[in-house]
């Protein structure tokens, strides 16, 4: 439920293939309704008048707008090249869901160019760049031939001649990624699909009969002398991730026979020969799995497995598995990190990406005796492109690259040698935060060391007290780290309207280990919320803040965490419900996801309602009092919209205030800027009137 980006595969570029799939969106104003017995303390929250910013607010607003984001860096074979895409935007600071992609040297000695399938200064959807094993060539995608349609491209790394159209497909592709050899790109590909991939994005409306259909991700294999594509995984299974052996003749992937959506709680992890396309069962793991990578010497499989809530928000331990099958070995047990990414390295020894409480780490562990090296920690995130911490590493694992930022630094493209890397763009340097400082608090509670963030306000006093506002993260398989905010986050102009703002990391979390992340198993709303609200006392204690001006705000399981917490305790003065989740039996049959909470509650809701109904904000609604923002995508699969009905009808009922926004043709992540920026000013107009 962490719901913030589509589904990623390997070495995708997640917003560029969102952003091709959604051109087309209409930007439709959202539906409001606004009840309650109270009436509002400020005349903008009356029924149809539209939220209005704070000034410095605004100002926070127009930084993030104005931020330039990039969404995936890869370095060359050789360590040498980096290639990096941005996203564009307006002079008004608004995304046009284009993107372009540049190469720089390392060094920096020669000039930046730009790779494109355009003509001339045109701009398109273009991303997913991979590098050839020779580093002479590079293969992308874009849309250039046709808006909102991505085709496979390759051009010279150099940047002379133009660039090769090598597919003509119709439908979604993602994550390119070259044979050992040079000849063949494999892709995913979604043939006929009618939006982009994953659970995350608004669902398709469908009328009539209602039947369990739906549209396969499947393996596909491109010549890229003969330009032929051939689709070799089973028409009936869809896969997620891939990787080819160091031979070129098979793949590990992660796959599971029909619905894609909701399917990839129960992936299996198989070998797929490349010739035949046969595919062979190699582990079948009792939770999720991710990121499998073949041993340099073609014997092992890598891949992380744990107890994960969303695709594409990976976190657990590292296992290895003989590619002829057997028993997987885990190779760190009882790590305190939650592993997010890896890859092998020529020592046959294995990198890795992690969690470590709100901090980024990479490591490397020898899988033969279990010793782990530590190579970098920091307060911040680093990533090439996907969810987690992650790099794009060169052949020799010695180089890499990244995109780094944190609370109080843009993201910038950074490469070089791993953990000693040197800054290659500078497109944000002008760009300050408009939020004060951020620390990392630590409490204890229920026998747990608890994380989380506390960002000060804007021009902060210390000699005056501030209100509150406890925002939760998504996930709950999931960590807040110290990253710039993205251009919808709500939470920094909060900060930026003279708020605190505290993100905890309670249990259930990524960041100390996988006896952390199954606290909350069966336990939705009992441990975990005891965390959070231990974690304000602690809050409270450490900084100047008015424990009469208390505020918390979420989305999807953040947005069922605050209509919790308007359940359980009077201390909140106003709340904003995200694509919340208001009871967890109805939800059960109204998701299009529902293998995921096998794992969390122990069985279905049919077989045990009762720890299903334990945990349902709605059995407790009589207890609720705090004026209550809601707000949701009316396409969402994920947490679909009659949750938030449900909410805001029982709310209304007991007279409770309450105000409910529904955004048209929106999913799980909203695609529109102006949906998003409406969600920012709601809520803080909704805690401005509330709680100053």
């Amino acid at each position: 439920m962490t719901g913030l980006r589509p589904r990623l595969a390997i070495a995708a570029s997640s917003l560029l293939v969102f952003s091709a799939a959604h051109r087309a969106f209409a930007q439709e104003a959202p539906a409001e309704q606004t009840s309650g017995t109270k009436q509002s303390a400020e005349a903008r929250l009356a029924a149809g008048a539209k939220p209005k910013a704070s000034a410095t607010a605004d100002d926070v607003i127009k930084t993030l707008s104005a931020t330039q984001r990039f969404e995936q860096t890869a370095i060359s074979p050789d360590g040498r090249k980096v290639a990096w895409v941005e996203d564009l935007v307006t002079k008004r600071g608004v995304s046009t869901g284009d993107t372009a992609i540049y190469v720089s040297e390392v060094d920096r000695k020669s000039p930046t160019k730009r790779i494109s399938a355009g003509v001339g200064a045109a701009i398109h959807a273009e991303g997913n760049v991979a590098w050839s094993p020779d580093g002479k060539k590079l293969a992308f995608l874009s849309d250039a031939a046709k808006a909102g349609q991505l085709q496979l491209y390759v051009i010279e790394a150099a940047g002379s001649g133009s660039a090769r159209k090598i597919t003509q497909v119709k439908g979604f592709l993602s994550a390119p990624g070259w044979s050992p050899d040079g000849r063949t790109i494999a892709v995913l590909f979604t043939e006929n699909a009618t939006r982009a991939a994953g659970p995350l994005v608004a669902e398709t409306p469908e009328t009539g009969e209602i039947k369990d259909s739906f549209f396969e991700q499947r393996l596909a294999l491109v010549d890229v002398a003969t330009t032929k594509l051939r689709q070799i995984s089973p028409a009936d299974t869809y896969v997620y991730e891939y990787d080819w052996s160091p031979d070129g003749l098979r793949f590990a992937v992660t796959a599971a026979l029909g619905n894609g959506d909701n399917n990839w709680y129960i992936a299996e992890l198989y070998t797929l020969d490349a010739a035949t396309g046969l595919m062979k069962s190699v582990y079948k793991p009792p939770l999720q799995i991710a990121n499998p990578a073949w041993s340099p010497d073609g014997q092992r499989i890598a891949f992380i497995g744990g107890l994960m809530s969303d695709e594409p928000s990976v976190g657990g331990d590292i296992f290895t598995i003989a590619a002829t099958g057997g028993e997987a070995r885990n190779v760190t047990p009882e790590m305190k990190a939650s592993a997010s990414w890896l890859a092998w390295t020529p020592e046959e020894n294995i990198i890795f990406g992690e969690y470590l409480e709100g901090d980024s780490g990479i490591a490397t562990i020898n899988p033969a005796d279990g010793t782990k090296t530590e190579l970098f920690r920091d307060a911040g995130q680093l990533t090439a492109g996907a969810w987690g911490v992650n790099l794009s590493l060169s052949r020799d694992r010695k180089t890499s690259a990244v995109i780094r930022s944190s609370f109080s630094t843009p993201p910038e493209v950074w490469s070089g040698p791993t953990a000693n890397w040197k800054q290659i763009t500078e497109r944000n340097q002008s760009i300050k935060p408009g939020w004060g400082e951020a620390k990392s608090i630590h409490w204890k509670n229920g026998g747990f060391e608890v994380q989380g963030w506390l960002l000060y306000p804007r021009d902060f006093d210390a000699n005056k007290k501030y209100p509150l506002v406890v925002r939760v993260h998504g996930g709950p398989g999931a960590a807040v780290l110290s990253e710039w905010p993205s251009s919808s986050d709500y939470y920094s102009p909060l900060a930026g309207a003279g708020y605190f703002v505290f993100e905890p990391n309670p249990r259930g979390s990524f960041g100390q280990g996988e006896a952390f992340t199954r606290a909350n198993v069966r336990d939705f709303g009992n441990g975990d919320f005891k965390d959070i609200m231990a974690g304000v006392d602690e809050a409270i204690k450490v900084a100047p803040i008015d424990h009469n001006r208390l505020g918390i705000c979420g989305w999807s399981y953040g947005g069922y965490m605050t209509m919790w917490a308007v359940t359980q305790t009077s201390r909140f003065k106003a709340a904003m419900a995200g694509a919340g989740l208001s009871n967890w039996q109805s939800y059960y049959g109204e998701n299009l996801i529902d293998q995921w909470m096998i794992p969390f509650f122990g069985k279905s809701v049919y077989d045990d309602p009762d720890v299903y109904a334990k945990s349902s904000p709605i059995n407790f609604i009589k207890k609720a009092k705090t004026p209550t923002l809601i707000l949701v995508g009316d396409s969402d699969g994920e947490v679909p919209a009659p949750q938030s009905y449900e909410f805001w009808h029982a709310l209304k009922t007991l007279g409770v205030e309450t105000q409910f926004v529904v955004y048209q043709h929106e999913g799980h992540l909203f695609a529109s800027p102006k949906h998003r920026r409406d969600v920012v000013e709601r809520t803080l107009a909704w805690f401005d009137a509330h709680m100053k």
